[in-house]
């Protein structure tokens, strides 16, 4: 009796995956329709990279990367277009993330993510770039600052993951799957229908205090987030950032000779102005915040991202590439 029982269960079980493995299937595929590929996609070591290269070739390069379960158009959605005039912008699929691909997940340290975007940009003949990086992007940036010394002319880290933290945000600890196996079959069956069932209550957290864009899905391309590979790229991003975290704060104080700053929603409740922020000015980067905003200011507040970013590319010309100047007391604005 108890075997038919535990056998009806396991069908049952079966059945709710495979439904969910065939509705999983649907999203993905209007996913892409509704938000398609944008830009190029240059095939790298270890997978390839989608980007989208705007403004006057002969412009300073700013080089934007985004953030966790993100993709290009976080940038493109307001923030680039104001930056097009006066500077070449590159904006990039994160490897694994929108139409970005990388071969394992071994390959989402950030030091790894990193040098697959330098490999794009060295192929590109894009030189001293100033690094713009979005929450996750903020950590990726600082890796290629420090791996590729010389070859970054300035950060423009705007609310970046700068160090490493024991407790993670309550909205991202579902994200915190080891197993690669496990990964990709949750991904395939559970993750995208429970994405889109929770996705209004996620942007609230991570938008908050602010509204979320009326049009995030589509015009930022958060559709492309309920697609199996999204939630398996955001998983393996996640742990690789926990487990690099230490090792990579570690090498700020030797490493870390790019002058550059951060910003940040004063009210950012994702992760802390103090702790990423403000701890950051001992190696030499400005710290500024924005009064009222949160976490997602390169939608929230894209003015005030490009007029920072402005001031940030400019200390590329004023500083020698193997040193940095002494940043400026915090800004409140």
């Amino acid at each position: 009796m108890i075997a038919n029982i535990l056998f009806v269960l396991f069908l049952a079980v079966v059945v709710v995956l495979a439904l969910s493995a065939f509705r999983t299937r649907r999203m993905a595929a209007e996913a892409e329709r509704l938000v398609p590929q944008a830009g190029e996609i240059m095939q790298v070591a270890g997978g390839s990279v989608h980007y989208v290269d705007l403004g006057p070739r002969d412009g300073q390069p700013l080089v934007m990367i985004h953030g966790l379960s993100g993709q290009l158009q976080h940038f493109t959605y307001a923030l680039a277009g104001l930056l097009i005039q006066s500077y070449r912008v590159i904006v990039v699929d994160r490897p694994g993330c929108g139409y970005s691909t990388r071969d394992s997940d071994d390959l989402a340290h950030p030091s790894e993510q990193g040098r697959m975007i330098g490999e794009m940009l060295d192929r590109l003949g894009v030189e001293r770039p100033v690094l713009v990086g979005h929450s996750l992007g903020g950590a990726v940036s600082l890796a290629m600052a420090m791996d590729r010394p010389g070859q970054v002319g300035a950060l423009a880290l705007l609310c970046p993951a700068t160090q490493y933290e024991e407790a993670v945000p309550e909205v991202f600890k579902g994200l915190l799957v080891t197993s690669p196996f496990l990964r990709r079959l949750i991904g395939a069956t559970i993750a995208v229908p429970l994405a889109a069932a929770t996705k209004d209550r996620v942007l609230g957290i991570v938008f908050h205090p602010e509204a979320a864009s009326e049009d995030f899905m589509i015009g930022a391309g958060a559709a492309l987030g309920l697609r199996p590979g999204a939630f398996v790229a955001a998983s393996a991003d996640a742990v690789a950032l926990r487990a690099a975290g230490r090792a990579q704060t570690a090498r700020y104080a030797d490493e870390l000779r790019v002058p550059g700053g951060i910003l940040f929603g004063a009210a950012d409740s994702i992760l802390s102005p103090t702790v990423h922020g403000h701890g950051m000015q001992v190696h030499g980067l400005d710290f500024e915040t924005l009064q009222g905003r949160g976490h997602m200011i390169p939608m929230t507040a894209p003015q005030d991202c490009a007029e920072f970013i402005i001031r940030m590319a400019g200390k590329t010309a004023e500083a020698n590439p193997a040193a940095c100047e002494a940043p400026q007391e915090t800004a409140t604005r």
